[in-house]
C-alpha cells in the first residue's frame, strides 16, 4: 500500500500498473500531474500475512484540497501482493 501511494506521489503510472492485478488492471492510467498528495494514513488491515493470499487495507490518502478514503483489496500473484480493487468510503 505504501509503495503504491509513493508511486501516486511520484506520478509513476508504470509501477501502479505493474502492481495491479491482471484481472482488473486497466490498459493505461492517466494521472493528473496537478494533484499534490500530502499524506497517507493506514487505518486498518485484514489478513495479508505470509500465510494469506488475500488481504485488505483501509486508508485515507490526503491531497491538497481533500482526501480519499478507501478499503483496497489485494491478492498474491506469483508471490507478490497486487492491488485488485477498492471501495470508496465516506
Amino acid at each position: 500500500m505504501r509503495s503504491r501511494y509513493s508511486a501516486f506521489v511520484a506520478g509513476d503510472a508504470g509501477y501502479l500498473l505493474r502492481t495491479w492485478h491482471p484481472r482488473t488492471r486497466p490498459e493505461r492510467l492517466d494521472l493528473d500531474p496537478r494533484t499534490r498528495w500530502t499524506g497517507l494514513e493506514v487505518l486498518g488491515s485484514t489478513d495479508g500475512s505470509a500465510f494469506h493470499v488475500t488481504g485488505t487495507v483501509t486508508f485515507r490518502a490526503s491531497y491538497r484540497g481533500g482526501s480519499l478514503h478507501e478499503r483496497s483489496r489485494f491478492e498474491r500473484v506469483d508471490g507478490a501482493w497486487v492491488y485488485v480493487d477498492g471501495e470508496f468510503l465516506d
